[in-house]
């Protein structure tokens, strides 16, 4: 967009001899004049006007009894003349409702004072994006439309839209996107007077096509596209040129007795389903979960009690005997928003299960082929929902690798997105650090080679692929653990045996300078599984010892009943030491979960030398005692233990190595 901007003819100066005509001045300030800042009332009244909070972001949400609260006086902003600028910007941060077919709302309109008629506008409907405004020749004056197609607003999410006119051109760029170029017939106006005219957001002066959404941000930039300015952007779709005070900062309560100077609104939550997503989409959301009576917060990404009744675990009763196909290795729980709850299903033979909760089951949803799947390993980049899984055996043409699945939103099922060469992988984790997304596999062994390197892999968002970042050394690798400590990142692998003694050091990672550096090594015992947890400020790091063997020792029958080790950060000696030894049977898997106030811990206990039928443990936490055994549950060949909570109550499910069923318990609290 070229420099020119639209200058004001002023009167000549009726002036003595010597003085001569002022010169041109711009119509408004060359800076960004946020409309939607001048559009509030200055003295705080509310009137149709409420501050709203949605995603965890704020916006203005007009009422259909008041559609002129949101206007001004254009002269307020045009004070050197009368002139709308030839060439500008305009920049608006909404969230629109879903409208039915051939509906239009305004988003914000320069009417004319005496006759009402629309100098300009911008309207949408559910498949385009007018922008309206008043032609004028010798002929007379007609009313010119420059339609976009609608850049997808109407997602429930939050949008930045950058309108940019120049001449004949018309740009418009949504969340810092591909812009969409028209080129019009009819160009905008050079001389469009708004003398007399009035600004009105969300309406055109009238009821009728009031904008029913939020509105954040509405900005004119005189003389210059603004995108600029905005873009690139770390948060697109929230970009900000300028949003009034009132929408800035943490909410606030008022200060002694003093009333809001305007009312506000949170999204609160009400399910009788499964427990709503917590990201950063809905961080400082509320939820309140109707069964339980309870109310929570969304912070960080952990729905936090505010006020909820006190919970105690008094039992577990089997809810659930899902019978699999074959032996299941390893189970994964979670939620695809509007979707439903599923537990993907990890079974040694040629196919593996989805299981989607209905009706208060896990009922069969998808099958997919696998090679003695191992894990499954559920993540989100963005909207996307992924879930990949650790191949073990390679396919029937000797390949061998993993696969990364994407859940399709029009067939509603997981299809096969990228493969990844694997040696025996065991298990997918996948995290993220500053924006950026990682999966990290863990290599078991390449033939009898059981010292080869595991492997992590970073998204590529213009390849929109994983790719190999960096390799680290494992030995026999069966688990990966990725947590976070403050600003530093760690990632701890269970290393389970070196090719001859299962006695090897499993080791801990931290991201420093581009890449993860050891930074802290433990003797163990086929560790095969890492589990990091929090008790208020404590950082705990528990895992799994399965197998105590050296080939050049006889194997005794008590090798698998050994100690797993809880460590616990010491922040001061920057180090995690050895808080609690915990005698298991071949442990396989951690779980950690809490039930009210109280902290669990469930072991998977899978051999004890002469039989798979051994019980698995609940430890709950005691404080200065530890964690204590309060429930022993019976199972058999247990490999993994997940837990997860409907508006029904609190689950855990464990799969089973050695029978093809895996089963729910329910978790009763009284």
């Amino acid at each position: 967009m070229s420099v020119l901007l639209m200058l004001c003819v002023p009167l000549l100066a009726l002036a003595t001899p010597g003085r001569g005509t002022r010169r041109w001045e711009p119509c408004t300030d060359l800076r960004p004049l946020d409309i939607l800042a001048e559009a509030l009332p200055p003295n705080g009244a509310a009137g149709g006007i409420r501050v709203t909070q949605a995603n965890g972001v704020r916006g203005l949400q007009l009422s259909a009894a008041a559609p002129h609260a949101m206007s001004f006086p254009a002269s307020r902003i045009f004070f050197q003349c009368d002139l709308f600028p030839e060439e500008f910007s305009i920049v608006i941060t909404l969230k629109v409702p879903n409208l039915p077919p051939k509906k239009n709302e305004y988003l914000f309109t320069v009417v004319t004072e005496e006759s009402d008629g629309l100098l300009l506008g911008l309207r949408y409907s559910p498949t385009r994006l007018h922008f309206l405004f008043l032609s004028q020749d010798a002929a007379g004056a007609w009313q010119t439309r420059v339609t976009f197609r609608s850049p997808a607003l109407m997602d429930n999410q939050w949008h930045t839209l950058v309108l940019a006119v120049s001449e004949g051109s018309f740009s418009l760029t949504a969340d810092c996107g591909v812009p969409a170029d028209i080129m019009a017939d009819v160009p905008f106006p050079a001389t469009l007077s708004v003398r007399g005219a009035r600004f009105f957001i969300g309406s055109r002066k009238r009821t009728k096509g009031l904008f029913t959404g939020l509105v954040r941000q509405l900005v004119l930039l005189p003389g210059s596209d603004a995108t600029a300015r905005l873009c690139p952007c770390r948060s697109p779709e929230l970009a900000v040129l300028s949003i009034p005070p009132v929408l800035q900062g943490p909410l606030g309560k008022p200060e002694d007795n003093e009333v809001l100077k305007y009312p506000y609104e949170t999204d609160l939550k009400v399910t009788l389903g499964s427990r709503p997503p917590c990201t950063k989409m809905e961080d400082a959301q509320f939820w309140f979960d109707a069964s339980r009576k309870g109310l929570f917060l969304c912070v960080g990404s952990q729905w936090v009690s505010v006020l909820a009744a006190k919970e105690k675990l008094d039992y577990v009763e089997e809810h659930q005997s899902l019978f699999t196909d074959s032996e299941t290795l390893g189970i994964e729980v979670f939620a695809i928003p509007e979707a439903g709850l599923f537990v993907a299903a990890a079974n040694r033979k040629a196919t593996s299960a989805i299981y989607k909760w209905t009706d208060g089951k896990f009922a069969s949803y998808q099958n997919i082929p696998t090679h003695q799947a191992q894990s499954w390993r559920h993540f989100t980049i963005g909207k996307k929902v992924f879930l990949a899984v650790a191949n073990f055996e390679p396919n029937e043409k000797g390949q061998e690798f993993s696969v990364i699945y994407k859940w399709s939103q029009r067939k509603l099922r997981f299809t096969p997105y990228q493969r990844v060469p694997t040696h025996s992988a065991r298990d997918w984790e996948a995290f993220e650090m500053a924006g950026e997304h990682f999966l990290a596999v863990a290599n078991h062994r390449e033939g009898d080679n059981h010292n080869i390197d595991s492997v992590i892999y970073k998204w590529n968002p213009r390849t929109r692929l994983f790719e190999a970042n960096q390799t680290i050394a494992t030995s026999g690798a069966y688990d990966w653990e990725f947590f976070t400590v403050g600003p530093y990142s760690f990632l701890a692998v269970a290393n389970a045996f070196n090719g001859t003694s299962t006695k090897v050091h499993s080791h801990l990672y931290v991201w420093l300078l581009g890449s993860f550096q050891l930074f802290q090594a433990f003797l163990t015992f086929g560790a095969a599984d890492w589990e990091v947890f929090h008790i208020g400020e404590r950082v705990f790091l528990a895992v799994a010892n399965s197998h105590s063997y050296d080939v050049e020792m006889e194997a005794r029958n008590d090798s698998y009943v050994i100690n797993s080790v809880i460590y616990e950060l010491n922040v001061t000696a920057q180090t995690f030491v050895r808080f609690q030894e915990i005698t298991t049977c071949s442990a396989l898997d951690w779980e950690f979960f809490s039930v009210g106030e109280d902290y669990f811990l469930v072991v998977a206990n899978s051999f004890d030398g002469n039989t798979f039928l051994v019980n698995s443990i609940i430890y709950r936490w005691q404080g200065y005692e530890g964690f204590v055994a309060v429930h022993s549950l019976p199972t058999f060949g247990c490999r993994d233990w997940e837990t997860f909570r409907t508006a029904a109550g609190s689950y855990l499910v464990y799969s089973s190595a050695k029978e093809p069923r895996s089963r729910v318990l329910k978790l009763r609290t009284g």
